[in-house]
């Protein structure tokens, strides 16, 4: 009743002035925890508003709450990293949300014959977020605030970064979040001194003089129509309530939009003057070294976009999208397609940090001048085998080297030339005189007689803008329909990763940000069972060994199993809750129906642990594997993991179509495998070779076992490897053995369905790409069949199977180094151990611990 009171006595004295009547309101309600929205928008019909400005409505409701502070990026001027500067009680935070002009049809901008008001001239921004929506938190005083949203219903604000403002809302940033923030943040005194230089709103941040907020409090005095969807009051002719509760949309955007500041990208930091510059390198370096990053001041959003000309083919976005969401730190970048007919009447050249031709069309004229623009403004620019070109460098046709594999050199800025081969446009650069050489540099050439330049960097203008234009095929791998032969795919793909390495050199040189996105978070464990009998039996086990908050200790990880996805336990490296009821499971990567349908065994992989995201599967079954019963097979299965093992300690990568499982067996000593403990981990190399080629139609997929213990496509390169650690308790060994390989992961390498693609277009079948799911089932079925062989029969009955498929077979080799002498591989001894015959010493045995076998020089030297 008091809101409405205070609401009536301001509708009378200010009547239709819709500037003093928010400002006004802002002014009254602004300590009470009150929240301001403005929205571009029709109000929803539960929806209540108290000024509605045209198509713009102003509402004022329940206090919106920033407390998660993760995934915004935090620019190094904001006050975040200033504890003692957070928001003073007469400033507001709030966040803006901007649409691209090209991806709706919205209105393009303020209308020039209006007074403008300039985002940043009212307020000190604080952190954005990439996306469409494009996120700004800011911070102002309660008038500029004020004026802000004047401007905003009266399509008076223009963003800085040329989109289109369409909400803003204010917020209030929880203490504990910020404080958390100042904690990683370097301390004041760890700031120089120069960063007043670089804030876009001066020292303070918070807007223009008092002569100019003066003149805008004036407000505009044109009549602007005050509607509610509420009943009137009685007797209050056409006054109306003053709505205090979210609209609708707000509301959303608080659960679904505001998750908070991290620290952001180094991108296209403006230059500074002469006596600064070094001063910024070293506090760069330094930020660098605490995790802070500097971020685009400009004020341009981190767009990147994709021109294909006339193309409108989905496929070919999609393909160069793709290769660069690999590169770039996807959760600071958004991509989007630049229409050929959005080039001349879009804002897109205020709105882009990169620009990517992938087009060999001929560029129109009035495109090649919008590029040009770009370029002028500082934009960068990179060109995947396009027609673009500038300052004198020419493009050469050359119909030879079209579609075909060749070698290239690039040079690298800090480091020597690195040799790869791509597939070329068939197109060269030549070097004309028309301008300044000094701006043009090679970055690759051929590596033929005639040395043809395929990569070059150019520079433009004063401002900044630069283009790295390819001849060379950066974005295409083995997978292109213009790859025709094995030599060209085999060439291609021991040449993936490194291009990857110079791509993502060039994309750092142009600005973008190409560290690893940030580690995923751990996710609740999922326990299932293809056999509903065992899954009962084994909820039943657990009645008696877990306590009374239903927790499984152990050193490692211990599991806490609850019944529900709807427990409140933090998932934690050392702690992980495990829901047992399996009809709440759902995975995008994971079918337990397939994996039901492949697992045929009698004991191995009946009890799962499923989880998204873990560290390792090597430790998830440490604390039930010593006293599960035996016919309670244990396996733990996950699609990515942040700190995966090899062997010797090495890092285990984990990307996202990998098939990932830690499986636990349990072997006798007394028994032909027991007492043969290194056979294990070629057992489990030969199963998964065989859990394909075992499949009607894969049988001549290219996929072969290496000694000791990896999974290769033919001898060229690694897909997969095993990892074996094994634990003797009285007289049974309990083995875990972890596994890993790339089923549908094309990049940085290979993985199995690319040799399925491969093997489709040579042999013209149509055999279908296969899921990690289905081969882990396969691999444990396979497995189980190959220790009950072992068992019956000893090495004798698995070695021939081993053989067909391992890549050693007549190789030779070198012992102990390069100078080292000759010796052939003979096979594997009794034991699991490298047998190699030595020219005039016989046959000696190589232990796998011992030694390390280098597969590209062909060496066997021992370990360090």
């Amino acid at each position: 009743m008091l809101i409405t009171l205070c609401y009536l006595y301001l509708w009378a004295r200010w009547g239709p002035r819709s500037a003093a009547l928010v400002r006004s309101t802002v002014r009254r309600l602004h300590r009470s925890r009150c929240s301001f929205t403005f929205c571009a928008r029709q109000p929803h019909p539960e929806e209540r508003v108290c000024l509605r400005v045209g198509g713009k409505v102003f509402c004022t409701g329940e206090a919106q709450f920033l407390d998660d502070l993760n995934r915004w990026s935090v620019l190094l001027i904001s006050p975040f990293i200033y504890p003692e500067k957070l928001l003073t009680a007469e400033h507001i935070a709030f966040v803006t949300e901007s649409i691209s002009a090209q991806t709706e049809n919205v209105q393009k901008g303020p209308d020039s014959s209006k007074e403008i008001v300039k985002w940043s001239d009212f307020c000190s921004p604080l952190a954005y977020k990439p996306g469409e929506p494009f996120k700004l938190i800011a911070e102002a005083s309660v008038d500029n605030f004020s004026s802000l949203g004047i401007a905003f219903l009266e399509d008076r604000l223009q963003m800085d970064n040329g989109m289109v403002p369409h909400r803003i809302v204010s917020v209030y940033l929880q203490e504990s979040a910020l404080k958390e923030l100042a904690q990683e943040a370097p301390s004041v005194k760890e700031q120089s001194a120069d960063m007043d230089a670089v804030t876009p709103a001066g020292k303070s941040g918070l807007g223009r003089g008092e002569e100019e907020k003066s003149k805008l409090e004036e407000g505009r005095e044109h009549e602007d129509e005050v509607t509610s969807p509420c009943d009137k009051e009685p007797g209050a002719g056409e006054h109306h309530h003053l709505h205090l509760s979210s609209c609708h949309e707000c509301l959303q955007l608080e659960n679904s939009t505001i998750e908070s500041v991290k620290f952001a990208s180094a991108e296209n930091i403006p230059e500074l003057p002469d006596d600064c510059s070094s001063k910024l390198e070293e506090k760069e370096d330094e930020c660098l070294e605490k995790g802070i990053k500097r971020v685009n001041l400009a004020g341009k959003p981190p767009n990147i976009l994709i021109y294909l000309g006339s193309e409108t083919a989905k496929e070919r976005f999609e393909q160069v999208k793709s290769v660069l969401r690999e590169c770039i730190d996807a959760e600071s970048y958004t991509i989007y397609q630049l229409q050929q007919e959005q080039v001349l009447k879009d804002p897109w050249i205020e709105n882009s940090l990169l620009l990517v031709i992938a087009t060999e069309e001929p560029i129109p004229e009035g495109s090649h001048k919008q590029f040009m623009k770009f370029l002028s403004k500082g934009g960068k620019i990179l060109g995947f085998s396009s027609s673009f070109t500038f300052g004198g460098v020419q493009i050469k046709r050359k119909n030879k080297l079209r579609k075909a594999v060749h070698e290239l050199v690039v040079s690298k800025k800090d480091s020597p030339e690195v040799k790869l081969n791509l597939l070329v446009s068939g197109c060269v650069f030549e070097q004309g005189m028309k301008e300044d050489a000094s701006r043009v540099k090679t970055l690759s050439r051929l590596n033929n007689a005639d040395k043809d330049t395929v990569i070059v960097h150019l520079t433009y203008g004063s401002s900044g803008g630069e283009a790295v234009l390819s001849q060379a095929h950066l974005e295409l791998d083995s997978n292109s329909m213009d790859v025709q032969t094995e030599e060209d795919f085999n060439l291609l793909k021991m040449s993936n990763s490194k291009r990857y390495e110079v791509l993502k050199e060039i994309l750092t040189s142009l600005g973008l940000r190409c560290e690893l996105s940030e580690i995923p978070a751990l996710a609740p464990i999922f326990l299932l069972s293809p056999d509903e009998e065992i899954h009962l039996a084994f909820l039943k086990w657990l009645e008696g060994n877990v306590d009374a908050e239903g927790l499984r200790a152990s050193s490692k990880v211990s599991l806490k199993f609850v019944s529900s996805c709807e427990s409140k336990v933090e998932v934690t490296p050392s702690l992980m809750p495990v829901v047992t009821e399996m009809g709440s499971f759902s995975s995008e990567h994971f079918s337990l129906k397939t994996y039901q349908e492949h697992l045929q065994t009698k004991k191995l992989g009946k009890i799962l642990l499923f989880t998204e995201v873990t560290t390792t599967t090597m430790d998830l079954l440490d604390g039930l594997m010593f006293e599960l019963p035996e016919e309670m097979g244990l396996i733990a299965v996950a699609v990515r993991q942040t700190q995966g093992k090899g062997r010797g300690g090495n890092v285990w990568l984990s990307p996202v179509g990998c098939a990932l499982s830690t499986l636990h067996i349990s072997i006798p000593l007394h028994s032909n495998l027991g007492q043969r403990i290194p056979f294990i981990q070629h057992l489990v190399s030969l199963a998964v070779v065989e859990a394909v080629r075992s499949i009607p139609g894969y049988e001549d997929i290219e996929l072969r076992v290496k000694w000791p213990n990896d999974i290769y496509y033919s001898d060229l390169m690694k897909l997969g490897g095993v990892l074996v650690n094994s634990t003797l308790v009285e007289t049974t060994f309990h083995i875990l053995i972890g596994f890993g390989f790339n089923v549908n992961n094309s990049n940085p390498t290979i993985c199995i369905n690319d040799l399925i693609a491969k093997f489709n277009k040579e042999e013209g079948t149509e055999l279908k790409p296969l899921s990690a799911d289905c081969l882990i089932a396969r691999t444990v079925t396979v497995l189980e069949r190959l220790i009950e062989i072992f068992q019956e029969k000893g090495p004798n009955g698995v070695l021939p199977q081993y053989y067909k498929y391992w890549i050693h077979s007549g190789k030779q080799v070198r012992l102990r180094g390069e100078e080292g002498p000759l010796a052939w591989i003979v096979g594997i001894d009794d034991y699991g151990y490298l047998q190699v015959h030595e020219e005039g010493k016989g046959v000696e045995s190589v232990h796998p611990d011992g030694n390390s076998f280098d597969m590209l020089r062909n060496l066997i030297v021992p370990k360090h």
